[in-house]
């Protein structure tokens, strides 16, 4: 838990309490910015920017919930919009199917988070946001459409399809753990 006297502290612009919130948040805002980028280099450039987005952002906190919580959506926001405005989100053209279209057993038994990571880092920008946006923040399609300026049809179609591809990627890297799992063994 951190501390309200270094949130307040922060919010005061002292150089002093923003390193040591850096050094407190650095690692997990890391984490989270891996999960949206293709590579360590594109987090990085996310978490800097990032951490002075947060300094900028901080006083608008206001102690209600978790600081930590809080600080994930400016960080997922922040990334959110840099992609908006790089225009890396767009429609597929699978509008028409849905997540049901497709079937997905659970095979990850045998997959590190590491394997999962990198399978998601070689998505798409578009399948990638969707599918952290929903499978790891939480957000309906309804809500990821409206982050996202696109319909709730491609949102649906966006995440099916990089479920797909992520049980292709997990077929070709672990071919003995899938041939098992979906032979029922």
């Amino acid at each position: 838990m951190v501390p309200d006297e270094l949130i307040k502290a922060c919010q005061k612009g002292k150089t002093e309490a923003q390193g040591e919130l850096y050094r407190l948040f650095y690692r997990k805002m890391y984490g989270v910015c891996l999960y949206y980028s293709k590579d360590e280099t594109e987090a990085m450039d996310h978490l800097q920017d990032g951490f002075i987005h947060l300094f900028q952002k901080i006083k608008k906190y206001s102690f209600q919930g978790s600081f930590e919580g809080w600080t994930r959506r400016v960080f997922v926001n922040l990334i959110l919009q840099k992609y908006r405005s790089r225009k890396l989100l767009y429609p597929t053209g699978l509008e028409t199917l849905s997540a049901e279209d497709f079937s997905y057993e659970s095979i990850i038994e045998d997959i590190t988070a590491a394997d999962l990571l990198e399978m998601v880092r070689e998505l798409s920008p578009q399948y990638r946001l969707v599918f952290n946006l929903f499978a790891i923040e939480g957000f309906s399609h309804k809500e990821i459409a409206e982050k996202l300026n696109i319909t709730e049809g491609t949102s649906k179609s966006n995440l099916s399809r990089a479920r797909t591809l992520l049980q292709e990627k997990v077929r070709e890297r672990f071919p003995e753990s899938y041939r098992m799992k979906s032979n029922g063994k």
